[in-house]
């Protein structure tokens, strides 16, 4: 795949350059309170010089070109989209009026992108993840991309487990169809929920499963005649809000989120969906789920510390450390398993076994500092 526009495929034939879609519309409670509803995860330098976000743009220029990206977010934060994203022009960054869930923001971005680009293949990337190396990335995608051009194929990416996740979502991998690019490409065979532990173990035991990485790929108008078939009021609601040269009119789009059902796109659309297919991804993907999580990316204290800020430790080991600036001392003294986290005014302290409370107290702050 090339920035340049367009590469060849294996029977030879031209394979153009994807627009690729990065979704930045999620709150990340999880890390409050570093992250929260006017600057959420996705805007975080959890892993250094650069946000998620600026990541997952970046990402998106090894397979396209910039004129070619778009981000769609909640309205509140396109602002902060275009300080993070300068190369981005008004019209590529796509505020959502109100949350409507996956299906809504898919189906807008497949029309928007056939609008202005004509018949094409949309990538759909996560901007809150992280991937490497960019090369096996690059690698898997161009795999997909290549074969969702010469079909009506919907393609999701599936990572293979490493240990029995209750987190995720699972996808049950089906018969080989095609091995094209060292990408092996399967049927899909159905979505599972998040499981319980015992089902969980389960599925990786079996060898048949992959957790859902929540990116897809498919053609324009594939994505919209599934669409059609299966969410017919989305389009209907939505394709008016656009006009002959691709733009947007926003009270129009104001009023088609108003009379949308929220659900995701999983639900909507892939789990009914014949000619749903899945490619194991061949890169090393994580979706950062939380402080525990962030602390296998995070440089180690040699005191068995993990942190972003400057820590001094007595007796101490286990515990994250999260600053938003990165020269703040934060000293430990006989404790262990803890996340201690500062951000403006706010400082979090909590187990790291019972970190994901952390939602239900951002819950009961009532949006208060949030």
């Amino acid at each position: 795949m090339s920035v340049a526009g367009e590469s060849s495929g294996h029977d030879g034939a031209v394979v153009e350059a994807p627009a690729v879609v990065i979704m930045a519309g999620g709150a990340g409670t999880r890390f409050w309170p570093a992250s929260t509803e006017e600057r959420p995860k996705q805007f975080l330098r959890l892993l250094g010089g650069q946000s998620l976000l600026q990541e997952s743009y970046e990402r998106a220029l090894l397979l396209t070109s910039r004129e070619r990206v778009l981000v769609l977010t909640g309205r509140r934060l396109v602002s902060l989209v275009r300080e993070q994203l300068p190369d981005l022009s008004a019209g590529q960054v796509i505020g959502e009026p109100v949350r409507r869930d996956t299906a809504a923001a898919v189906c807008l971005a497949a029309l928007i992108a056939q609008s202005r680009f004509g018949e094409c293949v949309v990538v759909t990337l996560t901007s809150d993840h992280h991937i490497e190396p960019a090369e096996e990335f690059v690698r898997t995608m161009s795999s997909v991309v290549e074969a969702a051009a010469g079909s009506s194929a919907l393609y999701t990416l599936g990572v293979r487990p490493t240990y029995p996740a209750t987190g995720y979502g699972y996808l049950e991998r089906g018969a080989p169809v095609v091995d094209s690019g060292g990408a092996a490409h399967f049927g899909l065979l159905r979505f599972r929920e998040k499981p319980d532990r015992k089902t969980a173990e389960e599925f990786v035991a079996s060898g048949g499963f992959l957790w859902n990485s929540g990116m897809f790929v498919w053609s324009a108008a594939a994505i919209l005649d599934r669409f059609e078939q299966y969410l017919p009021r989305h389009v209907e609601a939505l394709r008016p809000v656009l006009g002959a040269d691709g733009r947007l009119d926003e009270t129009a789009l104001e009023r088609a989120f108003a009379d949308l059902v929220p659900i995701s796109v999983d639900y909507g659309i892939m789990e009914k969906a014949t000619g749903a297919r899945v490619v194991e991804a061949s890169f090393s993907w994580s979706d950062i789920g939380g402080w525990e999580a962030l602390s296998a990316f995070l440089p180690d204290d040699g005191a068995g510390n993990r942190g972003t800020a400057r820590i001094a430790s007595l007796a101490a080991e286990g515990n994250v450390v999260f600053s938003e600036d990165a020269e703040e001392l934060v000293a430990l003294v006989g404790v262990s398993g803890l996340a201690v986290v500062r951000a403006g005014k706010r400082t979090l302290v909590v187990p790291l076994e019972r970190a994901e409370e952390v939602k239900e107290l951002v819950k009961n702050l009532g949006g208060q500092d949030t």
